[in-house]
């Protein structure tokens, strides 16, 4: 195996707190928002870099226009759908009244704001639509599920997060192939009735960092989402192939991705009537943990083949269930094949492959699908890359062979 450096795009944000209260005053919400207002300023289930900083700056801004802000848990049925749970997904992100100095709330409840155009239920957090203002603070990325102009980001933040539990269910239940004409459909309601006072865009490049903090306009939100999208994917983290033999994936998480592991990276939807994508075609993904800032759930654990014991004990499956019966997605929590060891599961998956000799094995191994800028790749793929990629990465080390510890776990090189 060799351990390559990939380089991706790296723009950014040298303040991104600053960039909060540069671009909600270009919004012209200082003038905007009267003292006294309550103002809810929206928090999701994602980990996003400097999300705290990003809060309290935007909590701040608020306080400094003399109005009252409080921070709203916007996560859908993440947490397990609880208040408590929503909570503690906050608390790990740093987000706490303590350190964004404003209170937090969160709960299941909503209020019914009618139907769209074709007749779908609209839903929206309660504590938010009682308030003067709702700022809505969301990464714009590719969603897991779909793939439309508008995906993950300020939108799904309105329509999903905070639409709870209901708005999840309903959002998620409506099929595939109209998600990607809903999605604005349901939001134009949001944005029509609700007092959405603008929103704060992030995007992120390869390495995790704040690429950019914008903000957009209620009126143009549909439409400047749609090119931050495409901004967003030119920073995309991807694999080094498209044909790979073994993915050795060492953590899935909620962290990472909604589905614990990008399904647009390692090319797997694995949903009914959902077609897959084109590339990368992976024949055998196995994965050898789950982040503890997943909290157990597991969203997207059909998308391996094989798993660890480790990584099946830490599943909390009434968490996982709630989160993919939100979706309507139940078989993203049906447990892959589970063996005692990283060693067993990956030799069971290699085995799996048939007709392949080891020493040309299509292998690559990954920390996560997130941070792709260092992956280990076999001799197989590395040929490939010099041939077809080779600005794109560098040897770091290598080689050095695929070995396991005593007990049988990886050594990580």
């Amino acid at each position: 195996m060799y351990r390559l450096g990939q380089v991706f795009p790296r723009p950014r944000e040298a303040d991104p707190a600053g960039a909060v209260a540069r671009e909600l005053k270009a919004l012209g919400l200082d003038k905007v928002i009267k003292p006294g207002d309550r103002i809810a300023i929206t928090a999701g289930s994602r980990g996003i870099a400097n999300i705290a900083a990003m809060v309290r700056a935007a909590v701040d801004f608020v306080k400094a226009a003399g109005a009252q802000p409080f921070v709203v848990a916007a996560m859908g049925s993440h947490g397990g759908g609880t208040t408590p749970g929503q909570l503690a997904v906050l608390e790990s992100f740093g987000i706490t009244e303590a350190t964004v100095g404003a209170p937090i709330v969160a709960g299941t409840e909503t209020v019914f704001l009618g139907k769209s155009r074709s007749g779908i239920d609209v839903h929206f957090d309660q504590f938010a639509a009682g308030c003067d203002g709702v700022i809505v603070i969301n990464r714009v990325k590719f969603h897991t599920t779909f793939t439309a102009p508008n995906e993950s980001g300020l939108l799904k933040m309105m329509v999903v997060g905070l639409g709870k539990e209901k708005g999840a269910s309903m959002f998620h239940g409506l099929g595939q192939g109209e998600l990607p004409v809903l999605l604005p459909e349901i939001a134009g309601v949001i944005l029509e009735k609700m007092p959405i006072l603008g929103g704060l865009a992030i995007v992120e490049n390869g390495y995790e960092e704040t690429a950019l903090v914008k903000g957009v306009p209620k009126a143009t939100m549909v439409e400047d989402e749609q090119a931050l999208l495409k901004y967003a994917a030119s920073l995309l983290p991807r694999l080094p192939v498209d044909d790979i033999d073994l993915l050795i994936v060492d953590e899935m998480g909620k962290n990472y991705s909604g589905t614990g592991m990008d399904t647009k990276v390692i090319g797997r939807m694995r949903l009914d009537r959902v077609p897959e994508p084109e590339r990368p075609v992976i024949k055998k993904i196995v994965v050898l943990d789950l982040s503890d800032e997943s909290h157990g759930n597991a969203n997207g654990l059909n998308l391996a083949d094989v798993i660890t014991r480790r990584l099946a004990g830490k599943v909390d499956y009434q968490t996982t269930l709630a989160n993919c019966i939100a979706t309507t997605f139940i078989q993203r929590a049906a447990t892959p094949v589970v063996m005692e060891t990283e060693k067993d599961a990956v030799m069971t998956a290699f085995r799996s492959l048939g007709a392949v000799e080891w020493p040309k094995a299509r292998v690559v191994r990954i920390k996560n699908t997130l941070h792709l800028d260092e992956l280990w790749v076999s001799e197989s793929v590395l040929e490939t890359v010099r041939k077809e990629a080779a600005g794109r990465f560098h040897v770091l080390a290598g080689p050095v062979p695929l070995e396991f510890n005593e007990d049988g776990t990886l050594k990580r090189g």
